[in-house]
């Protein structure tokens, strides 16, 4: 199973400095413009053509899933792809983007990705089937995620290593719940993201841009559904969750505290975990192994819950959640205490 993953990670790295000249030739660049960006120098994009291609030449030779499950996977992540691209050397606008991620939902969704049931948490076991409500919460889940992996791509190798971390808890879980399909995905996706990484740690010679953190989030988002959410027991719904912790409550605390202060949601500001650790004085490279280190906490405490070893889960999650409170407690104390000044 891993020779899959080794696969695309090789196919990853070996396309990235071809990818970087296609996004010179393109005019593919990042070029800062407000204070928001943490790099000082043009940096190309398109990373995620790298991350696509090695995860879709290793699925299409060694996935064990349905063809038109497959397919349904392949062109989705096309549609979000392309869109990203797009993105990239002219801004779609909100709307716009918005729109093509739900034509990839629904797309997922007609594959067979979709969320048909919940466990019910009343009961021991058993399911609550969602009918009529499957298709729109499926549409809601999946575009979600795949928005949450976009709003924490914010410095360099944040979003491929998170999201290669929870590919690989998603992985545990899926061969836990007997899903062997969804683990050779999850550890495709991981391999072909790792890949990656050599060429977008800090210093990064590329970025992935929109074009791979919405694919990133898309195949994760699908995965999730398909591998981790179907289970009788309740701990089945709050394990994907805490996989996708980081993107998930980054992106959630992002939105209350827009709302707070009245601003537009969708309005970009430094109030992400990764902005709050670097007004600490973290260098990116410490903020964001500080973003793995907590990623990696709720993985494993997620394996330990649906495992019900609830001591270790505990211990785990409670770490993950001191490492977040402790810097943002910090922040806004140094932030308060300027202001006064």
């Amino acid at each position: 199973m891993y020779i899959p993953a080794i696969i695309a990670g090789l196919i990853s790295f070996l396309l990235t400095p071809q990818v970087i000249k296609l996004a010179h030739r393109f005019g593919a660049i990042d070029i800062p413009k407000d204070e928001r960006r943490i790099h000082s120098v043009p940096i190309p994009l398109w990373g995620g053509l790298a991350i696509f291609t090695g995860f879709f030449v290793s699925m299409f030779l060694f996935a064990n899933i349905e063809p038109f499950k497959l397919m349904g996977l392949f062109i989705a992540s096309l549609i979000v792809l392309i869109t990203g691209m797009v993105d990239d050397v002219k801004p779609l606008g909100a709307k716009g983007k918005l729109m093509m991620q739900i034509i990839a939902a629904i797309v997922l969704v007609t594959a067979g990705f979709e969320i048909k049931y919940f466990t019910n948490y009343f009961a021991d076991s058993g399911y609550i089937m969602l009918g009529a409500f499957s298709l729109p919460i499926s549409i809601l889940w999946i575009v979600g995620v795949t928005n949450t992996v976009n709003l924490i791509d914010g410095l360099d190798g944040l979003a491929a290593g998170i999201s290669a971390i929870a590919a690989i808890t998603l992985s545990y879980i899926a061969m836990i719940n007997l899903r062997y399909d969804a683990a050779m995905i999850t550890l495709i996706l991981a391999g072909s993201s790792i890949g990656f990484l050599p060429f977008n740690f800090n210093p990064a010679k590329i970025f992935m841009g929109d074009a791979g953190a919405l694919f990133l989030g898309l195949v994760l988002s699908a995965v999730s559904i398909d591998g981790a959410l179907k289970g009788a027991t309740a701990m089945t719904v709050v394990v994907p969750i805490l996989a996708l912790g980081v993107p998930i409550f980054d992106t959630t605390f992002a939105i209350l505290r827009r709302k707070i202060n009245r601003k537009p949601i969708m309005e970009a500001d430094r109030g992400h975990l990764h902005h709050r650790l670097l007004s600490l004085g973290f260098n990116q490279k410490k903020a964001v192994l500080a973003m793995y280190l907590i990623s990696a906490l709720l993985g494993g405490g997620a394996i330990e819950l649906l495992k019900e070893n609830w001591i270790p889960a505990g211990i785990l999650l409670g770490i993950a959640v001191v490492v977040v409170i402790i810097p943002i407690n910090r922040s806004l104390w140094l932030e308060k205490k300027n202001t006064l000044e």
